[in-house]
């Protein structure tokens, strides 16, 4: 089956080092394992392909104009133009999957005009972002890119029950909308029993990865850990990524008296991930309190599958997936205390750090696998399929 991949956004380098980077590859990855032909049609590359992506050819969208916001918005918008171009240049494709982006639906409407699946994987309402986060020019072309990319989708694949709600509330979906989470590739990951011997007299690391972003409430994470810190000098925190707040988290760190005790190691490409985690004690996932949660955090994930006893706040999918004092241990978003307790509990008993890590790794190996996730996605596209026939979809 060959499958066009698209990812027209210029915020996702499909061969970088950011967390949605990282997605591009696995998704892409799995299907290739699955002995799927798949291009990837994309804004931003980012670097060379890493290793089981060298093979996959790789089409870049014209870069257009950065000058002002609405310039960009109107370039990105243009992009449809030469995506539809390249699609039909480079097909007949038997199936479209796109990572939903902001003024990108070609893909969709490629899909639909020649009667193959077009499925439309959406990570979070991006207009609502964008509106929150940044901002937003053209208000009413961007509204009517999504009505186009969400009315031409054969089906819609949210993350989380979130995304799917907000997708399901959407006045252009008539299609299909299913939860589809994010996965793991277990055996990029060390077993437990396979880490270094550990000692007594080496401080218990604390760890988070991501970017550094507001919604991930890394600021709760320091101050809880400095807490820990002034209790038990033998902790350290080790914070990898990188982002907009790295500064103000690094003034948080001062502030706290804990510069000594914190390392910002910055971003990492995905294959450097699994040591930096084989290294960590306790792995969290810190969030800040949200009435409408939507986020699958791959993190969460490859924690899981490294073994690392996993500190998570209770919201979302870490109360699904993460069973407290089983999986993980769980506290109450922006409870800053309850975080704080939940790192000292595990930092005095290494017995239990084993425990909830090697669990933690089964649930991971059994549940939640890229190889499964995207099995799931060709069943879903054959389901799916306009003509009513099967796709060739590989099992």
């Amino acid at each position: 089956m060959r499958i066009a991949y698209v990812c027209a956004d210029h915020g996702v380098p499909v061969f970088g080092t950011k967390g949605s980077s990282n997605h591009v590859q696995e998704v892409v990855r799995s299907m290739v394992a699955q002995r799927a032909r798949v291009e990837i049609f994309a804004a931003r590359i980012g670097g060379q392909p890493p290793p089981g992506l060298d093979g996959v050819p790789v089409h870049r969208l014209p870069k257009g104009s950065r000058d002002t916001r609405e310039q960009k918005e109107r370039s990105a918008l243009d992009a449809n133009g030469h995506l539809r171009d390249a699609l039909d240049s480079r097909g007949p494709f038997d199936m479209v999957y796109e990572r939903h982006s902001l003024w990108s639906y070609a893909g969709m409407e490629y899909a639909r005009d020649h009667s193959v699946p077009g499925l439309l994987e959406v990570n979070a309402p991006l207009i609502q972002e964008q509106r929150r986060y940044r901002r937003l020019v053209l208000q009413d072309e961007t509204n009517r890119a999504v009505a186009r990319a969400f009315g031409a989708a054969s089906a819609l694949l949210g993350v989380s029950e979130g995304v799917a709600g907000y997708l399901r509330d959407h006045s252009a979906v008539s299609s299909p909308v299913h939860v589809v989470p994010n996965g793991v590739d277990p055996e990029r990951f060390l077993p437990p029993s396979h880490d270094r011997p550990r000692h007594e007299e080496r401080p218990v690391r604390v760890g988070f990865v991501g970017t550094l972003k507001p919604w991930h409430a890394v600021e709760d994470l320091i101050e809880a850990f400095a807490r820990l810190h002034g209790r038990d000098g033998n902790t350290r925190l080790l914070i990898v990524g990188d982002g907009p707040q790295r500064h103000i988290l690094e003034a948080k760190v001062a502030a706290c008296g804990a510069h000594d005790a914190v390392d910002f190691h910055g971003a990492v490409a995905p294959a450097e991930v699994p040591p930096l985690l084989a290294s960590m004690d306790v792995a969290v996932v810190p969030y800040s309190p949200a009435e409408k949660f939507y986020f699958s955090p791959l993190k969460l994930f490859e924690y899981m599958a490294a073994g690392r006893a996993i500190v998570a706040a209770e919201i979302g999918q870490m109360k699904t997936f993460v069973i407290d004092g089983v999986t993980g241990l769980l506290y109450p978003p922006g409870d800053i205390a309850g975080l704080s307790s939940a790192l000292a509990r595990l930092a005095a008993d290494e017995p239990l750090r084993r425990r909830l890590g090697a669990a933690a790794r089964r649930v991971a190996v059994r549940d939640h696998t890229w190889h499964a996730v995207i099995g799931r996605v060709f069943e879903l596209a054959g389901a799916h399929s306009p003509t009513g026939s099967p796709t060739g979809c590989p099992t």
